[in-house]
This record gives structure tokens, C-alpha cells and sequence, in this order.
């Protein structure tokens, strides 16, 4: 039964993934061979920002669109703001990213940091955008700190909200061993970043899943080579609870400022 059952996902899945994606790059990109689910909110002008949020793992299951609400608020003209459901997430509304979650573990492997990455290629041509900003909480932000390392043209901002910056510690912290060997971490990409990058970090006190001491020795390694970086400890917050914050939004609306 467990091995028709399997067989069954793994077809259906073949036919997702065969199916053509409707891209039109606001409800729907084409990235990587996968067809990613976005809702876009604001509209490019003669100069345009591009942020794209990019929600966390998910273990207890559900819609990954917590964050479009963010979004929609920060979205106007000149700044188009994207809420990205990972590839094998979906929405509240049953849209469905195609790919492989790995939501059981092993998340961050190079095939999702590969689409993601696709896809934030393909939206910044699309918007034309002068400025890119990624704004990813949880494994969100570790996608996000990845990117900015091995793919540096691609991005000038990312708001780190949450972030197991360094994969192979936090899976040590989290379970006494690092059974994540195929993710790929932040903290091994630092020397990638661009020197023009902006990062700002954001975790909250309370954090109990990513504990604050990840970002903040991310942050400080990014510091030595000269990078604009920064780290913030929200009182109180928990890891969740963190991109609720006036912190987080305020470090949005910080790097959005620094926009040449």
C-alpha cells in the first residue's frame, strides 16, 4: 500500500509538473522548470524596487501566505512587492508551487535555491527593476541569505527575519546532529557577497527555534569583509511572532531608504 501510495504522488506529481505554467509574473513565473506560485501587489514605474518575501518551512503544515498581507501593504508605484510560495507550497486559496518542498527535513537543497533564484531573475527583468530586496523569514531568510552569496548580481537588499544563518549549527542546536547534508547555508556563502550589499538581520528574543546567536554571527562574519550589515534582537518576540513586528517593517522600510 506505502509503495503504490508513493508511486501515486510521484505520478501526480510528473503531471504537475507537466502541465504548462500559466506565467504571467504576477500570479504565476516560470523559473528553473518549475512553476512557482506569487501574488504581486503595486505597479513598475520609471524607477522600480522589487521585493520579494519568501516564507518559512512550514512543518505543521497549511498555506505559506502569511506574508502577502506585508506585501500588499508595502506595494505601490515604483515598488512592486511579491509574496513567493516556495516550490511544493501553496497558498490559502489551494494555488500550488510545483517542485519539492523537502518540507520533512533537508530543505534548503540546490534545486530550490536554483529555482527561487530563477525566479527572482526573471521578475527583476519583467519590473525592469533598479533595486532588488528579498525579505525571507525562517528558511525563507536562510534561502534568501544563500542567494545573496552565491548569486550576487541578482540582489541589492535582504531583511533576514528569523534566520538559521548557519544550517549545520542550528540542525546541531535544534537535534543534536546535523542530519541536513544536503542544504546548502548563508554562512558558507559570505564571501560571495556582493560589497554593495545591504543585510539587515531580525530575530526575535524569544526565539527558541532559530536562536539569536545565528544571525548575529552571520551578521558579524559579513561585517569583517566589509559588508553593510547589520543585527537586531526584537524584546520579546518569538519566531513567528518576529515578522509581526514594527522591527521587521521598519528594517524593510530601511533598506527600501538606502535605494540609491
Amino acid at each position: 500500500m506505502a509503495a503504490f501510495a508513493a508511486a501515486f504522488a510521484a505520478t501526480a506529481y510528473q503531471e504537475a509538473a507537466a502541465t504548462p505554467c500559466a506565467a504571467d509574473n504576477r500570479s504565476r513565473v516560470a523559473a528553473n522548470d518549475e512553476c512557482l506560485v506569487i501574488s504581486t501587489y503595486g505597479e513598475p514605474a520609471e524607477r522600480t524596487a522589487l521585493i520579494l518575501f519568501i516564507h518559512g518551512d512550514g512543518y505543521r503544515g497549511g498555506p505559506s501566505d502569511y506574508l502577502y498581507p506585508i506585501a500588499e501593504e508595502l506595494g505601490t508605484k515604483g515598488v512592486v512587492a511579491v509574496g513567493l510560495i516556495r516550490p511544493g507550497y501553496y497558498d490559502s486559496k489551494d494555488n500550488r508551487s510545483t517542485g519539492n518542498s523537502y518540507r520533512r527535513g533537508d530543505n534548503y537543497r540546490p534545486d530550490v535555491i536554483a529555482t527561487v533564484a530563477a525566479a527572482v531573475k526573471v521578475l527583476k527583468e519583467h519590473t525592469r527593476a533598479d533595486y532588488v530586496v528579498l525579505a525571507g523569514h525562517s528558511g525563507g531568510a536562510a534561502i534568501s541569505g544563500v542567494i545573496i552569496g552565491k548569486h550576487p548580481d541578482l540582489v541589492d537588499a535582504a531583511v533576514l527575519a528569523a534566520c538559521p544563518c548557519n544550517v549545520p549549527e542550528w540542525r546541531i542546536k535544534r537535534r543534536g546532529r546535523n542530519s541536513w547534508r544536503q542544504s546548502l547555508s548563508p554562512h558558507s556563502f559570505v564571501d560571495g557577497v556582493d560589497e554593495t550589499t545591504t543585510v539587515v538581520a531580525v530575530t526575535g528574543g524569544n526565539d527558541r527555534n532559530t536562536e539569536p546567536v545565528l544571525a548575529r554571527d552571520y551578521v558579524a562574519d559579513l561585517k569583517t569583509r566589509g559588508i553593510d550589515a547589520s543585527f537586531l534582537e526584537v524584546p520579546g518576540a518569538g519566531h513567528n511572532g518576529v515578522v509581526r513586528t514594527p522591527e521587521f517593517l521598519a528594517a524593510i522600510a530601511e533598506v527600501l531608504a538606502r535605494r540609491p
